[in-house]
């Protein structure tokens, strides 16, 4: 006997939709290379164009603007490891990152360490605007790169990245990337409207499989060499043949996650955010005042410890995080809650819980049920410590 499951780790991973599927598996059926010119190349390089526009679609942008990759994390070290530019213009000399940006952008750049500036961020996990336009005054005369995420992985907290990009503008030659990985998909997103210069996706974030990603460069902007150098595929960007199953998923994913943007409520997340207060008064949400998906929820009470919480849940039937599922196995405390000035010890108890298109209330209610008897737990401990 299958026994449920509330799955509520949806920004490590949301579960492939059924359609998504099905057009993966009807995928697996295009047997020619996409840069074949015979009939049945030309059918996967069709299958594959589509995935693009959809994707394309989804951020606002042409089909021609996107670069297939295999997932966020290349997509990012393309962006910041290559030679990013504007037409006309050196690359970058000098890069700014949020305090909270994810390990793909903090690690995965080419700049020296005496040229990368980090902004911090308030209390809220919002970054400081103003310091950032301390920074681009005092770099003036510079390229600069800035590398703001357009939502935390962990908190759910959503960057300010039209004024980002604004005091980008007033610098000069600066250019602003967003790791947009966990903001796809769940929150409406305009490449152009916003006047970025490059964005970075993840398809398994919003339903596709796994392995698959795209960057975005607007108009005007290229990579100066390959991030990786092959046959040429991918305006000669990205060698290597595409995933092409993966791809048209993600293509499909991005059809579906476009017509059903603001159809996710933050009303099942701040319900479970209630009923964890009720239990516990002393419960602290990370991020809260700040605009946040609407899916996550971030939240500590003292006293508490992750890793046994995050199993205690598990074997309860209810699959949460105890931050990032890039950092598991590690018990460090997170930089992105040290960043925000959260304590050692409030971090240790730090829990995630992120919703998705699967997500029913009932999950909501075993999740807070089991919750209940962690929390007892905790307050009895506290109570024999007395």
């Amino acid at each position: 006997m299958t026994v449920s499951r509330a799955y509520l780790d949806h920004n490590a991973t949301s579960p492939v939709r059924p359609e998504v599927a099905d057009a993966v598996a009807r995928a697996l059926g295009l047997s020619g290379n996409p840069s074949s010119v015979h009939a049945e190349g030309r059918a996967a390089r069709a299958a594959l164009e589509a995935a693009r526009a959809a994707v394309g679609a989804l951020v606002g942008v042409g089909a021609g603007r996107v670069v297939f990759t295999s997932g966020g994390t290349e997509a990012a070290n393309a962006v910041l490891s290559g030679a990013l530019r504007r037409a006309g213009e050196a690359a970058p000399t000098r890069l700014v990152i949020g305090a909270t940006e994810h390990s793909c952008v903090a690690a995965g750049h080419r700049f020296p360490a005496e040229r990368v500036d980090v902004l911090p961020v308030d209390a809220r996990g919002v970054v400081d605007l103003a310091a950032l336009a301390g920074i681009l005054d005092r770099h003036r005369g510079e390229g600069v790169l800035v590398s703001v995420h357009a939502a935390n992985n962990e908190t759910g907290v959503i960057q300010p990245l039209a004024g980002i990009v604004a005091l980008a503008r007033g610098h000069g030659r600066t250019l602003v990337h967003s790791d947009a990985v966990q903001a796809v998909g769940k929150i409406p997103l305009d490449f152009a409207g916003l006047g970025l210069d490059a964005l970075t996706l993840s398809g398994h974030k919003f339903a596709a499989p796994k392995g698959v990603g795209a960057l975005v460069l607007a108009e005007g902007i290229t990579l100066e060499a390959a991030h990786l150098r092959g046959g040429g595929q991918e305006g000669r960007l990205r060698g290597g043949t595409e995933n092409v199953p993966g791809l048209v998923g993600m293509g499909v994913a991005a059809g579906i996650a476009a017509a059903g943007l603001g159809d996710t409520p933050a009303a099942l997340r701040d319900a479970i955010a209630a009923g964890l207060r009720r239990l516990a008064p002393d419960l602290v949400v990370f991020g809260e005042g700040a605009p946040r998906l609407p899916n996550t929820l971030s939240f500590s009470i003292p006293g508490l410890d992750a890793p046994t919480a995050v199993m205690r849940l598990d074997l309860a039937g209810v699959a949460v995080s105890s931050g990032s599922a890039c950092a598991s196995g590690k018990v460090a405390r997170s930089p992105v809650l040290a960043a925000m000035g959260v304590s050692p010890a409030l971090a240790a108890g730090a829990l995630r819980v992120s919703l998705g298109w699967n997500t029913t209330e009932s999950d909501g209610t075993r999740c807070l049920a089991a919750c209940e008897r962690l929390v007892e737990t905790l307050y009895r401990r506290r109570g024999q410590a007395a």
